[in-house]
């Protein structure tokens, strides 16, 4: 036995309620180093084990497997062992070490599930469908508040064009929103800002007038909600603008100024060219670092993000750069956001593994670029296969509870990235599949504006263009997917909320499979990513549940027996 392999710790996505007197237990262990693994558990006052549990296999990457068990006493608090067996020994795992029999007071202690420790995001956003909006690009819907010197709609965009996009724009195209189905919208930020994205806010308490004005957004907010629909705005916190009013106290005053501290200045006078403050990123001067760790600047900016819940009913932010504020800020921020609206969502930019922001106290998910990563290796470039990429997806999985897994914002592209359909070479094929596990898969399925359509472009700005709203030029089949397979979502309540088990992964033919499970209910998801027609046994499916003794194909609406299946090249099976 690996023993070195073996992990638990009884806390984290490890060891997490889900529910009032059940507890969701996770093992890691070397992959295929078991033959079976048990969890002994009891009242944690007691003084032996009580109940046992056989764990499964809930997720494998390339180097472990990990083991998964609910475990359920009324009394809310547990005590509990794993028992290992590999074939050749048996071993008890405990908090203490490995034991060949149970030693007493070695075992992992969960105290007691307190109400507290019941969090979870928001249940509307758990698996919502999510469209992003760059207000600036999507739709000019009053030419009279359009900036100096706009471009034409058609011409690809630089770092400093602009093309009229606005509020009114977002409300006169509504119906398409509708029609594709989203249950989100989140918009880019619309604050007041020099720039055409208006990430370099000049002032936090006003739209930008060429986007509109306030009551611009309160009709968008009412005509959202009247739809079922949610809408996320975006928060810059980590930095302002330079046309910020504080920072212009700052140049003007100096040293002298109230708000110099609110910026990591270098000296006196303010030097912009280069500049001699902190910025975000590599000394962008316009974009002036904000020191959340001064009382005035936090509460300056949870003022902020309380106003536009509490004045304009929106319900969520998406907040930019959030890695690079301290995380005492962003518990003081959902302290205040959950305080005035407790379903409000919040939502980080986070790259890279961010389980230390997502343990209830400070966001409800993460922006989740690690599943984008893979999706970009396997559907577009193809530089990892099937094994490989279930790999991947297992160490996003297991790194979080499941509820916070289900509103992870799960993209395939942004504004701040080459669109996906140019990085797939112009293959709608390979778009229309990644879409298809994109839409299927556990989490909240983001759509950046246009995809659905088959825009194009290469990195910012040229994935910035204006939205491509002349039908004829439109991908109308491509847009019937992302409709189809969006309405499939909401038809079958298990692809929003289900747990997932990848159940095929061959990286021969490069087809990757996953069962989605909930109840009795169970959804299968075949995914050929392959120019030639490849074949499933389904006899070989190991089920979560109980094997079914007929499928449904939910995209042919044609009942099969459980036996093979063709998939055609770049092919969907979806079966239930």
């Amino acid at each position: 036995m690996l023993r070195e392999a073996v992990y638990h710790v009884a806390h984290g996505s490890y060891a997490y309620p889900v529910g009032p007197d059940r507890l969701r237990l996770t093992l890691r262990a070397a992959r295929g180093d078991l033959k079976r693994v048990a969890v002994l558990y009891w009242d944690r006052y007691g003084s032996s084990p009580t109940l046992t549990e056989e764990m499964s296999i809930a997720a494998e990457d390339e180097l472990f497997s990990y083991y998964q068990a609910d475990v359920q006493l009324a009394t809310k608090r547990f005590g509990y062992v794993f028992v290992l067996d590999d074939g050749r020994q048996t071993l008890f795992y405990t908090e203490k070490s490995f034991f060949e029999d149970l030693q007493p007071n070695t075992q992992f202690h969960y105290p007691y599930i307190a109400p507290g420790d019941l969090w979870e995001p928001p249940q509307w956003a758990q698996g919502a469908v999510v469209y992003q909006i760059f207000p600036e690009r999507f739709a000019n819907g009053d030419p009279e508040n359009d900036p100096p010197d706009v471009e034409p709609w058609e011409l690809p965009p630089t770092r400093t064009s602009f093309k009229g996009g606005d509020l009114r724009g977002i409300i006169h195209r509504f119906p398409h929103l509708v029609e594709l189905g989203v249950e989100v919208i989140y918009l880019t930020p619309i604050f007041a800002s020099p720039s055409n994205h208006k990430y370099d806010t000049a002032d936090y308490y006003t739209i930008d007038p060429h986007f509109g004005d306030a009551e611009d957004l309160r009709e968008l907010v009412a005509l959202c909600h009247s739809h079922g629909i949610k809408i996320v705005l975006d928060a810059v916190f980590n930095h302002c603008g330079s046309e910020f009013f504080a920072f212009q106290d700052v140049l003007e005053k100096g040293r002298q100024s109230p708000y110099a501290h609110w910026f990591n200045i270098e000296g006196f006078p303010v030097q912009t060219d280069p500049p001699n403050y902190e910025t975000f990123a590599h000394q962008i001067a316009t974009m002036p670092k904000l020191m959340t760790q001064h009382a005035d600047v936090r509460q300056y900016l949870l003022d902020v993000a309380v106003y536009w819940i509490r004045e304009f009913d929106i319900d969520g932010w998406r907040l930019d750069v959030a890695n690079e504020i301290d995380h005492e800020f962003w518990r003081e921020f959902r302290r205040a956001v959950k305080g005035v609206k407790p379903d409000a969502l919040i939502v980080g930019e986070v790259w890279h593994e961010a389980s230390g922001w997502l343990r209830g106290d400070q966001f409800d998910a993460v922006m989740n670029y690690p599943l984008q990563h893979a999706c970009f290796d396997f559907f577009a470039k193809g530089t990892i296969r099937a094994r490989s990429f279930a790999s991947r997806l297992a160490k996003v999985q297991v790194n979080h509870t499941h509820a916070v897994n289900l509103a992870m914002f799960n993209l395939l592209d942004s504004h701040d990235t080459e669109r996906f359909l140019t990085s797939c070479g112009g293959d709608v094929r390979k778009l229309a599949l990644a879409a298809a596990f994109q839409l299927t898969y556990e989490g909240s399925p983001m759509i950046y504006y246009g995809d659905e359509v088959g825009m194009v472009g290469l990195t910012d700005p040229d994935c910035r263009r204006g939205m491509l709203w002349d039908e004829a030029e439109q991908d109308r089949e491509l847009f019937r997917w992302y409709q189809r397979l969006i309405a499939l979502r909401r038809e079958q309540p298990v692809l929003r909320t289900g747990r997932t088990r990848t159940v095929w992964a061959d990286s021969i033919t490069n087809v990757y499979g996953f069962v989605r499970f909930q109840g009795r209910e169970q959804v299968l998801v075949l995914l050929n990513n392959s120019p030639e027609e490849q074949r499933v046994d389904l006899r070989q499916i190991s089920w979560p549940g109980r094997k079914p003794r007929q499928l449904r194909d939910l995209l042919a609406d044609a009942k099969r027996k459980p036996a093979e299946v063709v998939l055609e090249p770049y092919g969907v099976r979806i079966l239930a």
